[in-house]
């Protein structure tokens, strides 16, 4: 976006900017290249001064849908911002004032493609929830069955397009102009969560991974997700089984079950992101309810995390080595599992290291908030310039809520402890009799088919010597310098000889019409001055 698209889109970047100077960032906007008088005629002054990352938080709260959803992915990349403004982050909720029905239906309708009638003998008109992007309604479906009706907005993905644009702008802005800013990389970050945020606004992401979780389960009878009601399901409508539960923190279950209910719930995530390699990427309390049953539900699937073989066994090492408190391991591991971003300084990145296990993972004085230890080694190592995949500080971002939940139920809860046989069953994966002859495997058929191929590919080299056709490509580095300067040489011996030439040239004139009286002589005279002027100017400009 440029700043003649800012002024097309005047009227909302008017509000986004008034909010961030009513919030105290008028400084920030002091420093963005907008249009002359954009903003200095309406800016209001803040009034009462709050800290910074609080300030944050409520002025997105204040701007709607496209920045609360904003922020809240935000706060899912402890990599790249500080971890205090990730906590302040994850106070964002979205609940709003809820619309009329009469303005939902439509939507309803045009996904279903039917009246309502055709689908449900009953239909609550008063939602039962409402947030930025959707509203939830409970109905019965003709069959019987009670569900919950997921329904967006109207004409919301016109109006979050514009804004995220309008966030791109200010980012790009304050990445180019702000030089404290720019370890953050906000562009790119910007552009990932805008990538989020579309991502969420398609339903059929969430139906897809709510029924993935459900197949790969294993423990249905202690955590589940609703079933979801394909048949009535589109990009803009989501129809679920309706949960009937509790919030975790008013579950009125005995200690033993709060106990076990809280282990189960730890026990599912660790399986989600260490075995199956799909994990909830915010299972805070807000999107966990228990059953009376006495099972946990998770709702809210917009948002799910994926790791490969490779990144699930890199995290257990990782986890296991933040318990040992090994700093060094974690260091390794780190920059082996990273994209390395020049020349980190590891042995800085072990100090920092040791000083975040020591005050969030220490068992020694009883403080050990694994979730909270987990943010901050990412944004150490993203610091650092060691970027870890993008999953992973999803995954951070659900260990550090999960923890919460489950010590809401129960306040004596050790994460570690439910992590562990979830641990020792990925070590058998790794380890374990199938894992090796799954690996031995896997290196015969690659072997195998370098050397079926091996013949083949020799005989292509020879035809192609035979042919006069084999070309060898040489790459010389490191002499750019060299090449400049033998460049710059030449130039300069070069305008030296002309000026030399025009000076002899001139003179042989003046000699022979026997004075200075002569205008070609004298042009000749003031080239040769300039040029001789030129070269010595470079050469005293670049010291050589």
């Amino acid at each position: 976006m440029t700043p003649f698209t800012l002024v097309t889109h005047a009227v909302r970047a008017k509000e986004i900017i008034a909010v961030a100077a009513r919030s105290g960032f008028g400084e920030l906007l002091d420093q963005i290249e907008l249009p002359p008088g954009f903003w200095q005629r309406f800016i209001p002054r803040p009034s009462v001064r709050r800290p910074a990352y609080v300030r944050i938080r409520e002025a997105l709260e204040e701007l709607g849908p496209a920045f609360i959803k904003a922020g809240q992915l935000l706060s899912m990349r402890p990599d790249a911002l500080p971890p205090a403004l990730i906590i302040e982050l994850r106070k964002l909720r979205s609940n709003v004032a809820p619309l009329p029905f009469a303005e939902m239906r439509p939507v309803i309708e045009e996904d279903l493609d039917c009246a309502l009638a055709e689908v449900f003998t009953e239909f609550d008109e008063t939602p039962a929830a409402s947030a930025s992007l959707a509203q939830v309604y409970f109905a019965k479906l003709r069959d019987g069955r009670e569900v919950a009706v997921k329904i967006q907005r109207p004409g919301l993905r016109r109006v979050v397009e514009t804004d995220l644009a309008l966030i791109a702008f200010f980012a790009g802005q304050l990445h180019a102009r702000v030089s404290a800013l720019k370890p953050y990389d906000l562009p790119a970050v910007v552009a990932e969560v805008a990538a989020g945020v579309l991502r969420e606004l398609d339903f059929t992401h969430e139906a897809r991974n709510q029924r993935f979780f459900t197949a790969t389960n294993p423990d249905p009878g202690a955590v589940f997700a609703p079933e979801i009601i394909d048949a009535f399901c589109g990009p803009r409508v989501l129809v679920m089984q309706r949960i009937v539960g509790r919030p975790v923190d008013s579950a009125g279950l005995s200690p033993e079950a709060a106990q076990n209910l809280a282990r189960a719930g730890a026990a599912s995530l660790f399986h989600q992101v260490l075995v199956a390699g799909f994990f909830h990427a915010d299972p805070h309390a807000g999107n966990v309810l228990v059953t009376p049953d006495g099972r946990l539900c998770f709702l809210d699937w917009g948002l799910a995390g994926h790791l490969t073989r490779r990144l699930r066994h890199g995290l257990a090492d990782l986890f296991l080595a933040a318990v040992e408190q090994d700093a060094e391991r974690v260091v390794q591991i780190a920059a082996d599992l990273g994209s390395p971003a020049g020349r980190a300084d590891l042995r800085a990145m072990e100090r920092d290291v040791t000083l975040a296990l020591r005050e969030d993972f220490n068992r020694a004085i009883g403080h050990e908030n694994v979730g909270r230890a987990m943010l901050k080694l990412l944004f150490i190592f993203g610091r650092n310039g060691i970027s870890i995949t993008s999953d992973y500080s999803l995954m951070a971002k659900a260990v550090l809520s999960i923890e919460e939940v489950s010590r809401t139920l129960d306040p004596a809860f050790d994460l570690k402890r439910a992590a562990r046989p979830v641990l020792v069953a990925l070590q058998k994966e790794r380890t374990g009799p199938r894992a090796v002859l799954r690996d031995t495997r896997a290196m015969l058929r690659t072997t195998l088919g370098s050397l079926r191929d091996l013949p083949a590919e020799i005989h292509r080299i020879i035809r192609r010597v035979e042919h006069d056709e084999l070309t060898i490509k040489f790459q010389h580095q490191g002499l750019d310098d060299v090449d400049d300067a033998l460049k710059t040489s030449a130039n300069r011996i070069a305008l030296g000889f002309i000026s030399g030439c025009l000076v002899i040239g001139s003179s042989l004139i003046v000699a022979a019409r026997g004075g200075l009286n002569n205008a070609l002589s004298i042009i000749g005279y003031v080239l040769a001055a300039l040029i001789a002027i030129y070269v010595v100017y470079g050469i005293f400009r670049e010291g050589r």
